[in-house]
């Protein structure tokens, strides 16, 4: 998650897709306001990436919502210590923790590697609360791990003069992730890391509902030369016009390309048994000693792995068109107050965009982080393998997204 202060969230501008929404769509912004409870499952889907800071997609949300905040302490000793997977795995877990304890209702949510963010009803609010604080539990005792976590009403943000406007972007047809504009994540996340809206822990031994939750594939290596970790926000008073047209540039460069790609492989992620992740698996797993937990996953995963690597079909299940949806579900591209991207790509492309993203840096447009790595790693959430709407997170396999961040902070500091 990315790091600012109160001073900063003040005095920025509100981003391109709230500041046109505002002046130009006031009756879609109004329309999205009262649709309360139901808000989220009402708002349309989206397919083309590059329409991606279109201020009509962007809907605010009903002022009675709440946001919710997770990253990790220190993740970047955790990164260096080569935590990966514990990282990410820990990030995820917010995410299927709140949905399963929301029964699988629609909300709006975004995978940040080393944190997450989402938003929530009044309805649901205290059954996220509670997720969240048995979750932040469970990575301290089961991933050895700090996690922050903080719930920031609606109302709180927007008396700083910030919003928070949803869209629904669909990589396929399966399922739609949200994006999120109007500035209001990151004065959440800000807020979360000084100590405010913050949420206690869940008491010792308190186990989420973290079903699906799973990091069975391997790492994917780069085909094209490199895995580009890509984290771009505006600069702190960038006029909202320029910010908007630099990430449609990149987006252009990166969509026109030849030279960059999904960092899935077409025919899926390596498969391999035991899985890596079976440790941290094991572990989200509720009942019986972890030894046992241990056991059971080994049969299980190793049917699983039969499964795949023969495309033998089993009561409903279709390996091959589950691949398949692995690949096209596969969320590597987004938008939360800010561009974040794992591409596969060559070092030409990402001099190209390093250059793009120096030229907007220089004019005072953006503050931005580019991590190169040589793999990309996937940390899925699967409630059922027969439905088509599981979801894959996809970060950089030896820092990503938080590497990105720091390199962004050095950024910033470096300026100030």
């Amino acid at each position: 998650m990315i790091e600012s202060g109160r001073e900063t969230i003040r005095r920025t501008p509100v981003d391109p897709a709230t500041y046109l929404v505002r002046t130009r769509f006031p009756t879609i912004r109004h329309q999205a306001m009262i649709s309360g409870e139901s808000f989220y499952g009402s708002i349309p889907v989206f397919r083309g990436f590059t329409s991606l800071m279109d201020p009509a997609l962007y809907s605010p949300l009903p002022d009675d919502w709440c946001i919710g905040v997770a990253d990790i302490v220190d993740s970047t000793k955790a990164i260096a210590a080569q935590r990966y997977k514990a990282v990410n795995m820990a990030g995820a877990a917010v995410i299927a923790a709140v949905t399963n304890a929301l029964e699988g209702r629609e909300f709006p949510f975004v995978f940040g590697g080393d944190g997450a963010s989402f938003a929530v009803a009044p309805g649901d609010l205290e059954a996220a609360r509670e997720a969240l604080a048995a979750t932040a539990t469970w990575v301290r005792e089961d991933l050895d791990l700090k996690m922050r976590i903080a719930l920031v009403p609606l109302r709180a943000i927007r008396a700083q003069g910030l919003d928070v406007r949803v869209a629904r972007f669909g990589p396929s047809a399966n399922l739609s992730y949200a994006m999120f504009s109007g500035g209001g994540l990151a004065f959440a996340d800000a807020a979360m890391k000084r100590g405010e809206f913050a949420i206690a822990e869940a008491p010792a031994g308190t186990q989420p509902d973290l079903s699906g939750l799973s990091c069975r594939f391997e790492v994917m290596p780069a085909s094209r030369g490199l895995i580009l970790s890509v984290l771009v926000i505006p600069a702190t008073g960038a006029d909202p016009f320029a910010f908007r047209k630099v990430i449609e540039d990149i987006i252009h460069l990166v969509e026109r390309s030849p030279d960059s790609g999904r960092p899935v492989p077409p025919q899926g992620p390596p498969l391999k048994w035991p899985p890596q992740g079976l440790d941290y698996e094991a572990r989200a797993i509720r009942g019986g000693s972890l030894l046992k937990r241990r056991a059971s996953l080994l049969a299980f995963t190793f049917f699983a792995y039969v499964l795949m690597r023969f495309d033998i079909e089993v009561g409903g299940f279709l390996p091959k068109v589950y691949k398949r949806q692995v690949v096209e579900n596969s969320d590597f591209r987004k938008y939360d107050d800010g561009l974040r991207m794992i591409l596969d790509c060559t070092p030409e492309l990402e001099r190209t965009l390093s250059d793009r993203l120096a030229g907007a840096a220089r004019d005072g447009v953006v503050r931005y982080g580019l991590y190169p790595q040589d793999a990309a790693m996937m940390t899925c959430f699967t409630p059922s393998a027969l439905r088509s709407d599981h979801v894959h997170f996809i970060d950089g396999a030896r820092g990503g997204y938080a590497s990105a961040a720091t390199a962004l902070k050095a950024m910033a500091a470096a300026a100030s």
